[in-house]
């Protein structure tokens, strides 16, 4: 079928249609989040009006720290560190020897010395200060560094090139084993206090036993996991968590969270009533587990085998990691922002005032 337009001779335009066209178009485009001047580069959230989509917000905040001695430190994505001596009612930034300001991981070791892993494969260490930071990234490949784990052995990185372990003695890190080497390692934790376990995008889970006084190399957790209602199986991994029995804990980029309780011979999916599968945080405190997923915060009633929302308080849904210290507080940190809760997740607080602000929103999720 052919389709002809027919073009009469331009009619010029009187300055009342002019109006109305340009009318229109305006009120088309401010549907979208646009206006007659600024473009945003970021789509508009939930609920939020045209006018607060260019107020400036809290960065995002995609690492936090304590040290015993409830010194808290918020790695953001972009402006660097921040650090606080009041539990995040005041923040001063720590910037000093810190060349990358996108900051993806954070640990603390015995001696409250805080690690930061960074987009651009660098990873800083605290000096006896805490104030300042040494550059520790010899042996390292420019690849982004995701995770951290702390052992007497050593402090291992996960990063986007496999495991790495730094040997003070050597001052230098070193490839745990070469089978993770063209993987992303998201998450690492431990169990037995030698078997140390790597969540990777796209391939599982792998373990590693850091005891072994031979050649030893990352055996495949074979197990997998299936999501029973919808025969999916999910490799793509974001977190690994282990409590005081040796219970293994894993979350998965998009479909919830699997547990084991036989230290990964078998898998069960206990996310069915979770509202969001999107896992990017595990936080396992006395007999609590709490999630921080891509749509809030959720703690699991045992009892009733139900999720429960713990969000009051909260601005931005958007979680990104969440810790506890070892007085019970726990701090969120949001793709806008950190929280603190004080009583166990019922209320939040926001404590991003002096984190900076940003125009638009950035982050690696």
């Amino acid at each position: 079928m052919r389709i002809f337009f027919q073009c009469e001779r331009a009619r010029p335009l009187n300055l009342f249609y002019l109006i109305v066209l340009w009318s229109l178009l305006s009120f088309c485009l401010s549907g979208y989040g646009w206006d007659a001047t600024v473009v945003r580069s970021t789509p508009r959230l939930h609920g939020e009006s045209s006018d607060d989509a260019h107020k400036p917000f809290p960065p995002s905040v995609q690492a936090l720290a304590v040290t015993q001695t409830g010194v808290l430190y918020a790695g953001s994505f972009g402006m660097g560190m921040f650090r606080s001596e009041d539990k995040g009612l005041t923040w001063q930034p720590i910037n000093d020897g810190l060349t990358d300001h996108f900051l993806l991981c954070l640990a603390v070791d015995e001696q409250d010395r805080v690690y930061a892993g960074t987009v651009r494969g660098n990873v800083f260490r605290t000096t006896s200060d805490g104030r300042q930071w040494e550059e520790i990234r010899e042996g390292l490949k420019r690849v982004d560094v995701k995770s951290f784990f702390i052992h007497p052995a050593g402090v291992f990185a996960g990063t986007g090139r496999g495991v790495y372990q730094w040997v003070e003695s050597k001052k230098s890190w070193h490839l745990v084993a070469k089978e993770l080497d063209q993987l992303l390692v998201a998450s690492l934790a431990m169990i037995e206090g030698k078997i140390l376990l790597a969540a990777t995008a796209g391939k599982g889970l792998f373990r590693y036993d850091v005891s072994s006084v031979t050649a030893s190399k990352w055996e495949r957790d074979r197990s997998e996991l299936i999501d029973p209602k919808e025969r999916l199986h999910h490799r793509f991994l974001r977190v690994v968590a282990t409590d005081q029995r040796n219970h293994i804990f894993l979350g998965t980029q998009d479909g919830g969270i699997f547990r084991s309780i036989d230290q990964g011979t078998t898998w069960h999916t206990i996310s069915r009533t979770l509202p969001n599968d999107s896992i990017r945080s595990i936080v396992l405190h006395d007999s609590d587990l709490y999630v921080g997923t891509g749509r809030g915060i959720y703690k699991l009633d045992k009892a009733a085998r139900r999720w429960i929302a713990m969000n009051t308080g909260l601005t931005d849904m958007a979680i990104q990691t969440m810790i506890v210290s070892s007085q019970g507080v726990l701090y969120v940190g949001t793709s806008a922002g950190a929280f603190r809760s004080d009583d166990g997740g019922m209320q939040w607080v926001n404590i991003s005032k002096g984190l900076g602000t940003h125009t638009t929103r950035s982050g690696p999720y």
